[in-house]
């Protein structure tokens, strides 16, 4: 699928038909903050080398718990174009789009609808 209009745009744009199911929902609500904190364990592990170690692990986790909660999904991700477009894809997801697709109303709309069970 074309990214025309840049990821964010893409992303945002595909993230509704990819996030109906109530345990994937769930799955994000619980696991995008450990994502968060994972990133920013990393970023401070110049002073305490042993967080890089936590952090990744905990970005990990995250990463195979979503990968999981989309299996359930009826609509499946676009398939990366390499590791540029997973990480980019996976950071921006994490940090910009679910927080985002919360906000915007569309995280509860996809709860009310109960396409998942």
């Amino acid at each position: 699928m074309e990214r025309t209009d840049g990821l964010l745009r893409w992303q945002f744009s595909l993230y509704p038909d990819g996030h109906h199911d109530r345990v994937n929902l769930v799955l994000h609500a619980l696991t995008v903050p450990l994502f968060m904190s994972g990133t920013v364990a990393v970023a401070m592990s110049w002073t305490w080398p042993w967080l890089a170690l936590i952090g990744f692990g905990a970005m990990v986790l995250v990463v195979a718990l979503q990968g999981r909660g989309h299996a359930r999904e009826t609509t499946r991700p676009v398939p990366f174009n390499g590791p540029f477009d997973f990480l980019s894809r996976i950071f921006v997801d994490q940090w910009v789009t679910f927080p985002r697709y919360v906000l915007s109303g569309g995280y509860a709309r996809a709860w009310k609808s109960n396409h998942g069970k």
